[in-house]
């Protein structure tokens, strides 16, 4: 074969793929391809699976107790209640008789009485990422790391979203925001938890949406403010996303034109669903800061991101703490000023990676970079847990006002 054909060869072969992305890109700005692409919601990762048997999973017989809820607009959400261990421990002999799979009527189970009947119970609302269901990949380890450092107190409810799973309904923006803040207005309501003792937490795609949830209650003409959230592998917005992100890690969306920034914007306004964290982020911050101190209440912010992260880049979080951080001061920090500031400032942990926080007299952002733990693995990871406690301990809360700690747990 001369140099000639290979060259001939070589340029057909390019076209045919530069083609072949262009059509990829049309294909996504139609609604139901793009949503696809950032939902991933047809890719289930249970298949086969009765995701109201979660046994299968590893958990004890009972443990976890899957049931359903009712959006306001009609979608029904299929979740999981994950009694931490040592409650259930506890409480074994009861929970083993009752009948398995998805409660007819939750208020009736045993789990669901040791949640909404103790007054110290506390309380994660857990959001899943992209792709799969609430029982798929490192979901079900990381439900166990919510309530480590606090085996007989710390419930977990995970949900999955619209579209996802066994829920009905499509996924959109309003429509996430709307199942979360379904899940929030049970907690607080039917299973009676004030905000003071729920965390929230999000992971990659759950992270956007529980900023939103967070906006959400703390912009309402009676603002709410939960304990904290934790948040992991997030992103800033969509738009600095798809200059990175690859579907299932291999596909890319718009990495290809990020040397191209016209192109790249162009193709940037046929995102229907932008996901603005940062910017929500910070206004969130914004509301806390001036809000009057209403008793003692603080908020709490934990990014956290592994510096070996291939889906979502960690420099995502060094803008969410940004963004936040800027919010909180009433003359504002630039980028820069502030990356210099977290380099003299912030707490070297070896091998375990860096920790940088900012506190005010009404919160503390904290950005935690783990030099491991990928998009997912980390979920289930001690900095979570410890994490999740910090959310639930910090001054300011409830629990840290009765002078609880892990040791008397």
């Amino acid at each position: 074969m001369t140099f000639a054909s290979i060259f001939q060869s070589t340029v057909t072969a390019l076209g045919v793929g530069v083609v072949g992305y262009f059509l990829f890109l049309g294909l996504l700005t139609i609604p139901f391809f793009q949503d696809q692409a950032i939902y991933l919601h047809g890719v289930t990762l249970t298949w086969f699976k009765d995701v109201s048997v979660a046994e299968q999973w590893g958990f004890l017989r009972n443990q976890v107790t899957p049931f359903t809820l009712k959006t306001s607009d009609g979608v029904t959400l299929h979740a999981w209640h994950v009694l931490p261990l040592d409650l259930y421990r506890l409480h074994e002999e009861e929970l083993v008789k009752e009948p398995e799979g998805i409660a007819v009527d939750f208020a009736d189970r045993t789990s669901f009485r040791l949640l909404r009947d103790d007054p110290q119970a506390l309380l994660v609302l857990y959001l899943h990422g992209a792709a799969g269901t609430l029982a798929s990949g490192w979901r079900p380890p990381s439900y166990r790391a919510m309530s480590a450092l606090a085996p007989n107190r710390i419930h977990t409810v995970a949900i999955d979203y619209r579209g996802f799973g066994s829920s009905s309904g499509s996924p959109s923006e309003q429509g996430l925001l709307t199942d979360a803040i379904t899940l929030a207005e049970w907690a607080m309501k039917e299973a009676g938890i004030p905000p003071s003792r729920i965390v929230i937490f999000g992971q990659s795609l759950g992270t956007a949406v529980g900023i939103a949830l967070a906006h959400h209650y703390v912009t309402k003409p009676d603002p709410v403010l939960f304990s904290g959230m934790v948040l992991v592998a997030p992103f800033a917005d969509v738009e600095l996303l798809t200059a990175t992100y690859r579907i299932a890690g291999t596909i890319p969306i718009l990495g290809p034109l990020a040397p191209f920034p016209r192109l790249l914007t162009f193709f940037n306004t046929f995102i229907l669903h932008k996901w603005q964290s940062k910017d929500k982020l910070a206004a969130f911050v914004r509301e806390c800061e001036h809000m009057p101190p209403r008793d003692g209440l603080r908020y709490h912010i934990t990014i956290i991101h592994a510096q070996d992260d291939y889906d979502i880049p960690w420099s995502h979080s060094d803008q969410l703490y940004w963004h936040a951080v800027n919010a909180a001061r009433l003359e504002g920090i630039a980028f820069n000023d502030l990356e210099e500031e977290k380099e003299q400032t912030k707490t070297m942990l070896g091998p375990a990676g860096w920790a940088a926080e900012h506190k005010t007299a009404n919160g503390v952002i904290r950005e935690e970079i783990a030099k491991w733990g990928l998009h997912d693995r980390i979920m289930s990871y001690p900095v979570v847990s410890l994490a999740v406690l910090r959310a639930f301990t910090h001054p300011g809360t409830s629990v840290a006002d009765d002078g609880a700690s892990s040791a008397s747990w």
